[in-house]
C-alpha cells in the first residue's frame, strides 16, 4: 500500500504563509507526479499545483505567483510553500501521488492523503 501524510496545516492571517508537507510511505514502485489539491466548503475540489517526476510544474491561475511546490525525491516527499495568503485560500488541501506499487507495477492510480486543513482569516 502506498500512504500519503499531510501536515504543515493551520491558522493563519491573510498575507501569511504556510508550508505544506506530504510524506509518501510504503510499497511504492514509481511515482509519475504528486500534487496538491484543495476543496472549501460549498466547491468542487480543484487541482492547485502538480509536479512531475522531470519536475515540470502546473499551477493554478489563482496561486501562481504565490505558491511553490517542490520535491525531495529522496525523501519521497512533496511541498508546497504557501505565501501572500488570501481567505480564499481556505480550503482542505489533498496531497496526491499518481503511482503504482511493487506488487502491481502496471496499475497506475491516484493516491491520496487525509488532507490538511488550511484556514486564513481577514
Amino acid at each position: 500500500q502506498v500512504q500519503l501524510v499531510e501536515s504543515g496545516g493551520g491558522l493563519v492571517q491573510a498575507g501569511g504563509s504556510l508550508r505544506l508537507s506530504c510524506a509518501a510511505s510504503g510499497s511504492i514502485f514509481s511515482i509519475n507526479a504528486m500534487g496538491w489539491y484543495r476543496q472549501a466548503p460549498g466547491k468542487e475540489r480543484e487541482l492547485v499545483a502538480t509536479i512531475t517526476r522531470s519536475g515540470s510544474t502546473n499551477y493554478a491561475d489563482s496561486v501562481k505567483g504565490r505558491f511553490t511546490i517542490s520535491r525531495d525525491y529522496a525523501k519521497i516527499t512533496v511541498y508546497l510553500q504557501m505565501n501572500s495568503l488570501k481567505p480564499e485560500d481556505t480550503a482542505v488541501y489533498y496531497c496526491n501521488a499518481y503511482a503504482t506499487e511493487y506488487r502491481e507495477i502496471d496499475y497506475w492510480r491516484d493516491y491520496w492523503g487525509q488532507g490538511t486543513q488550511v484556514t486564513v482569516s481577514s
